[in-house]
């Protein structure tokens, strides 16, 4: 079986569609999931182990998406800095999802640019396609 999620960070930081959660969990042992989707109003029940954060990206949130993107990214590098397995997905695993992967990588150094993360991104998960909302959350957050 193959699996549809992807390692963004060594074997800490994984990334994927909102299918992904469980297989996240049981194989990849993520201990945070953070989901990304405002539609969510209930994810899969997730067991006591696992901490759930959602982080309700949307195009028409009250919240800028810049501030929403940020928050998602903390929460994920908090994490991974702290020694914990998280996963992140938003419902397909793409656009989101691609934002978020790309903020991460420039969070913790991985990364110089907006383009270098997302190359990078793209080359461990190709189905990531950034809209332009999200791009340009993207620069209010790391182009100075």
């Amino acid at each position: 079986m193959s699996k549809n999620y992807h390692a963004l960070v060594g074997d800490q930081i994984y990334m994927g569609g909102a299918a992904d959660v469980q297989d996240m969990i049981s194989e990849a042992k993520c201990e945070v999931i953070v989901d990304l989707r405002e539609e969510a109003s209930q994810s899969i029940e997730l067991n006591e182990h696992v901490t759930r954060i959602q982080i309700p990206i949307g195009d028409n949130s009250e919240t800028p998406q810049a501030e929403l993107f940020e928050q998602a990214i903390k929460h994920i590098t908090d994490a991974y800095k702290n020694g914990k397995k998280v996963g992140f997905h938003c419902g397909g695993g793409k656009g989101r999802t691609g934002a978020v992967a790309i903020g991460t990588l420039i969070e913790l150094g991985l990364a110089q640019s907006i383009e270098e993360a997302e190359l990078k991104a793209k080359s461990i998960r190709p189905i990531i396609r950034i809209r332009e909302p999200q791009r340009e959350a993207l620069e209010k957050l790391y182009v100075k």
